[in-house]
């Protein structure tokens, strides 16, 4: 499997076979400029109108900005916070990620929102994975800010942001970024999440 630029994949290092894009998927903060083509694009949101939801509310939102559309982009940029926007700025996609807090079923608070949302997203990844798309979450976002420029009402909840691109080379960042992104990639040991029929804190 080879990368569309010089820097390599980072595969994780499973303690069991998994599938390869769950192997493959990472969160890059380096990207190359290229753009995303809308058909693509368009495929990734299809994925992730299909995922689970309580009560099939599919509560998930997205405004997109592309970096073709400059005065979308810089407009939805302001939205990130100050470290995130240092290097999101070469992404060519940029994904502000909203719940609708209650169910159109009968109005209710839907607690369940922020866990259906993050399905969606899930199924955004990998299908951007399959297409050596790269996807990058943020919880650094300004939600107060993204309320008055897109005018969002309170049965909404800008919850993340994202970017979707193409890997790019980890000289396009700072020191300390490019570090990061060039370190292994470690998770927890199993046995620290997973628990047989019984509970220890």
């Amino acid at each position: 499997m080879q990368a569309t630029d010089e820097q390599p994949i980072k595969l994780a290092d499973t303690e069991y076979p998994i599938h390869e894009l769950l192997q493959k998927r990472w969160s890059p903060r380096a990207f190359n400029e290229k753009a995303v083509d809308r058909e693509l694009l368009n495929q990734l949101f299809e994925a992730a109108r299909w995922a689970p939801s309580s009560y099939n509310e599919q509560p998930w939102r997205f405004i997109v900005a592309r970096k073709q559309d400059q005065e979308a982009y810089k407009q939805l940029a302001t939205v990130m916070n100050d470290f995130n926007q240092s290097w999101a700025k070469n992404a060519p996609v940029l994904v502000l990620a909203l719940t609708k807090t209650t169910f159109d079923l009968d109005g209710r608070d839907n607690p369940h929102a922020g866990h259906d949302l993050g399905q969606a997203i899930a199924h955004l990844t990998f299908e951007a994975t399959q297409h050596d798309l790269y996807v990058h979450q943020m919880a650094g976002i300004l939600p107060q800010k993204a309320r008055e420029i897109y005018n969002i009402s309170e049965d909404y909840k800008p919850m993340t942001m994202f970017t979707i691109g193409y890997k790019g080379h980890p000289e396009s960042l700072n020191e300390k970024m490019k570090k990061q992104e060039t370190s292994p990639r470690i998770r927890k040991d199993l046995d620290e999440i997973l628990f047989d029929g019984e509970w220890e804190e």
